[in-house]
């Protein structure tokens, strides 16, 4: 990269999925897609599971040791609005990342086999599928509903803009998982998240210090439940941010309603903040710790 390319514009994206209706949920990313890149972004990160979604509050009928004819009913329907890779959605977010001449990122629940995964799909501005990256491991109850990825997707994408991305949700309290992407030089950090919570933004923050690198954060936004009288607490409240590598809020945190937000990052402020901390190299102790990380793809049923 030279040095007119070290400044990059990006958005982080907070909004909701419309559960339970995949192509409207593209078209509503689609929209939102044009408005980051009239703002002048180069890159436009979506939430996790923004296609496909995120049923938060649903137990699909599991007990320890039970199931029920609802709850299965319930992830049938789920695993329909998943996506396949490759598949339809998947083209038509290489044609939108191609019209809108955008790096696109975006959180998606994938559908492989009988398996659901969740995942997170990279392009190009050119239109270029550059890969995806699966959640090595789901959290509490998503265990059930969503398959384990493996260390095949933990690339970082060498990019014009920059080396890219992505660790999901809590993902991002995965010491080892962290280190591996830090190893391969990752610059734009994209953590894709549902966790709205206030301790969130802190771990954002660390991260960006520990990597010296920018942290982009987008978390959906999914207002109360309908007929929930008298309840105006959002099922999740948002908290999207971007940070710099010495740790500052360039823009958010946000909550409470669905927005864009956007920052211009300078990338050599990455260089000015490895010269007292890089993890991996100078700060590191490899005659003490070391990392093994096991890159293969595990057998997946076609």
């Amino acid at each position: 990269m030279n040095e007119r390319q070290r400044r990059v514009k990006v958005a982080v994206v907070q909004a909701g999925s419309i559960l339970g209706s995949t192509p409207k949920t593209l078209e509503k990313l689609a929209n939102l897609a044009v408005e980051a890149r009239a703002a002048g972004a180069e890159l436009a990160l979506f939430p996790e599971a923004f296609l496909g979604g995120y049923p938060k509050g649903s137990q699909f009928g599991i007990s320890l040791g039970r199931r029920s004819d609802a709850g299965r009913l319930e992830f049938q329907n789920y695993f329909e609005s998943a996506i396949e890779i490759p598949g339809p959605e998947i083209d038509s977010l290489s044609s939108l990342a191609r019209e809108q001449q955008l790096f696109l990122v975006s959180g998606v629940i994938e559908r492989s086999g009988g398996t659901l995964y969740c995942s997170v799909v990279f392009f190009a501005p050119d239109g270029t599928y550059l890969g995806k990256h699966r959640k090595v491991m789901p959290t509490a109850l998503e265990r059930a509903v969503w398959g384990c990825g493996d260390g095949s997707t933990l690339a970082v994408l060498p990019t014009e803009i920059g080396k890219l991305g992505a660790v999901i949700c809590w993902e991002n309290y995965m010491p080892l998982l962290r280190t591996a992407m830090y190893l391969q030089g990752i610059e734009l950090y994209c953590a894709p998240t549902v966790d709205d919570r206030e301790t969130w933004i802190s771990t954002m923050r660390h991260i960006a210090c520990e990597g010296r690198c920018f942290v982009l954060s987008a978390c959906q936004f999914m207002p109360a439940e309908a007929g929930a009288a008298g309840d105006a607490v959002p099922l999740i409240r948002g908290g999207s941010c971007i940070v710099s590598p010495l740790g500052k809020l360039l823009a958010g945190p946000s909550y409470g309603s669905e927005t864009i937000l956007t920052a211009e990052l300078d990338l050599a402020e990455i260089v000015q903040g490895k010269f007292d901390l890089d993890v991996v190299g100078h700060y590191a102790r490899p005659d003490l710790f070391q990392l093994r990380v096991s890159d293969g793809k595990q057998h997946e049923a076609e």
